[in-house]
């Protein structure tokens, strides 16, 4: 099977690179021989990049614009591939997520970013105090290519953990919140997802101090973001580390079933008092 076939542009923007890479270079009648020696690399390292065994840097991108006459296109497709628009305090932790085979999420406040949809997304960007619309458009970008990981092959398990406060509050409006919970009812439906929600009665406990998100790699626990304000900050420390996943183990104690939270969710979706 070729890479053309085995590769699905829509599966994430690396994905699109890729294939975008090659149909440009087929359009050129050229060979992955020829190409390489027009922009200084080998047939080797333009396969890889094809086929996604290799990131593009952003030279090779500009390269291939320059001997393709692109105008820019592969620079622009690389833009996506690399997280250069997200804040710079949260690209570290994009960089762990991308490698984990787990996510564990804790969130007392609102939708956690990986389950958000445009719209709300949308709406939370907007009111950050002085937020331009292109910066609105630019984070909205990289939220989509960071959910990107939900549609991957090998897509991470994700066990997710919600106050019960974040499916109430009406961010963006009506339609858009009933939006939001119908997408978070979908994607619960993925055998790799997991979604518990904990109740009011709860009342206090150590979950109330702040979101975080854990990433494991086959079974081990090695990074976690806190989140704060107005930045939040990944950490490594293996203490730290089992200290967040023992709040985690203990919020999560707090939460309904995974059944019982989804049939909670659709109550919450089908209300008539919004």
């Amino acid at each position: 099977m070729s890479p053309a076939r085995e590769i699905d542009p829509h599966e994430s923007p690396r994905a699109l690179f890729a294939f975008e890479l090659r149909r440009y270079r087929l359009a050129a009648g050229l060979t992955q021989q020829q190409f390489g020696d027009r922009i200084g690399y080998s047939d080797s390292q333009v396969a890889m990049v094809e086929t996604m065994k290799r990131t593009p840097t952003r030279k090779f991108a500009e390269l291939c614009d320059q001997k393709l006459g692109l105008d820019g296109a592969m620079t622009r497709l690389y833009v996506n591939t690399t997280w250069e628009r997200a804040p710079e305090y949260f690209r570290p932790w994009l960089e762990e997520e991308a490698e984990a085979t787990a996510l564990h999420n804790w969130e007392p406040a609102v939708v956690p970013g990986l389950l958000q949809t445009e719209t709300y997304a949308r709406a939370m960007f907007s009111a950050s105090p002085g937020i331009t619309s292109e910066e609105v458009e630019e984070r909205l970008a990289g939220r989509v290519r960071r959910q990107s990981l939900l549609n991957q092959d090998k897509a991470p398990l994700i066990g997710i953990v919600l106050d019960e406060f974040v499916i109430r509050r009406r961010i963006g409006g009506a339609e858009v919140m009933r939006e939001q919970l119908q997408s978070m009812l979908d994607v619960a439906e993925r055998p790799n997802v997991t979604i518990q929600i904990v109740p009011y009665e709860a009342e206090a406990y150590c979950g109330l101090a702040g979101g975080f998100i854990i990433a494991e790699r086959n079974g081990s626990a090695y990074a976690a973001y806190v989140d704060a304000q107005p930045i939040g900050r990944t950490v490594d420390d293996r203490q730290v580390i089992g200290q967040i996943t023992s709040r985690y183990d203990a919020i999560r104690a707090e939460a309904l079933p995974f059944k019982q939270s989804v049939k909670l969710i659709k109550e919450v979706v089908n209300r008539n008092d919004w």
